[in-house]
């Protein structure tokens, strides 16, 4: 049975209650924060900082993702609720699991925390500013709570194999993080090696970030989305204006840019705040393909867009948001090089891959709709 870290038990005590064998459990895990944090035995209980993780560690946990899990944050239900069906569909005890605040606008409560008494809380990298200015850290570990940080957003080639195998450590999934991360890695170099041997001409792609969730023109620059678009043989025009991996810019920059490209984010928000307007896109939402089009349609009737030569030829396309904080980047790079470039990528068939991936690594069946064309037949 697992000791609270609310009792108050003498050091020697905790110390003798240890056998040899715990001790050789012990671990160290280096987080893309560059922390070293040791474990003294193997996790038993896990915060997920933030819900969507889940993408990643249910293709480490494929068993049951949430045996460890003790609490989450709500946003996998808020920005997808068709995958958070999904889940709760096939491990009906992940609805009775408490959802946690956010630590970025203070709703993280550091109470629930403590009450859930977990081994480790993993946080995305973009909470570590949030986590400092409040000694997150040095709150936590004074109760023995440690945090790790992951990140499969801010710096996706840099840090998403390696938060593979952060969690691979922390839930002994170590062999099949390997496998994982090759999976990625496979896939990502099939598709840079088409552009390395053809180096084609590169057509001007505005990422529409959350369209019809917030207002225009949210973007995306050099990273995360904006990385994609690179690395599908695209050139990302938010790159252009934005330093960081995301931010908006204004319409009239928009126009003068003129984007032969246009690709919306899109996604389940239905039960977001004020969610109106978005296109539905991804896993489970195929059947509202025509729906998720006239939605589109609009959407670039926007002034930003109408006089643009992606809208005049119907380049103008959408993708799942969400594959912009989990390992399925490759996915989407693979689609979009099949817009930008669709003789070159002519045989690729990323359907046929994200299937491939779910059937090997997750937990549930495939279900298509991740992303679709304003021309039904792309």
């Amino acid at each position: 049975m697992k000791m609270s870290r609310l009792m108050l038990v003498p050091a020697v005590a905790v110390l003798a209650s240890f056998s040899l064998p715990a001790f050789a459990q012990a671990f160290t895990v280096t987080d893309v924060a560059g922390r070293e944090v040791s474990f003294e035995a193997p996790v038993e209980r896990v915060i997920l900082g933030e819900g969507r993780m889940l993408y990643s560690l249910a293709t480490l946990e494929t068993e049951n993702p949430f045996a460890k899990v003790v609490g989450w944050r709500n946003d996998l239900w808020t920005t997808d609720q068709k995958s958070f069906d999904a889940y709760v569909a096939k491990f009906p005890e992940a609805k009775d699991l408490p959802f946690l605040g956010n630590l970025t606008d203070g709703t993280l409560q550091t109470e629930t925390v403590v009450t859930l008494d977990p081994d480790v809380l993993i946080l995305p990298i973009g909470n570590k500013t949030a986590a400092d200015e409040v000694k997150l850290e040095e709150m936590l570990d004074g109760i023995g709570v440690k945090i790790v940080y992951v990140d499969f957003r801010e710096h996706i080639i840099d840090n998403t194999v390696p938060s593979l195998h952060i969690l691979g450590q922390l839930f002994d999934k170590e062999e099949r993080a390997q496998e994982v991360a090759d999976f990625w890695q496979t896939e990502m170099d099939k598709i840079a090696a088409v552009l390395a041997e053809n180096n084609p001409e590169r057509p001007d792609v505005f990422m529409y970030r959350a369209a019809g969730l917030v207002e225009c023109c949210g973007t995306f620059g050099p990273d995360n989305f904006g990385l994609m678009v690179e690395l599908a043989g695209g050139h990302n025009l938010g790159s252009d204006f934005l330093p960081g991996y995301t931010g908006s810019i204004n319409p009239e920059q928009v126009i003068a840019s003129n984007p032969d490209i246009i690709v919306v984010t899109g996604s389940d928000w239905t039960n977001s705040p004020d969610a109106a307007g978005f296109v539905s896109v991804g896993p489970g939402t195929a059947e509202g393909a025509e729906e998720s089009r006239k939605v589109l349609a609009s959407l670039v009737e926007a002034p930003a867009f109408t006089g643009s030569t992606a809208v005049a030829e119907g380049n103008v396309h959408a993708v799942w948001h969400q594959f912009y904080t989990s390992p399925y980047q490759f996915v989407v790079i693979a689609q979009m090089a099949k817009w930008f470039h669709p003789d070159l990528f002519a045989e690729a068939d990323p359907d046929a891959t994200f299937k491939e991936f779910y059937d090997r690594f997750l937990p549930i069946p495939y279900e298509p709709g991740s992303w679709l064309s304003l021309k039904a037949d792309e």
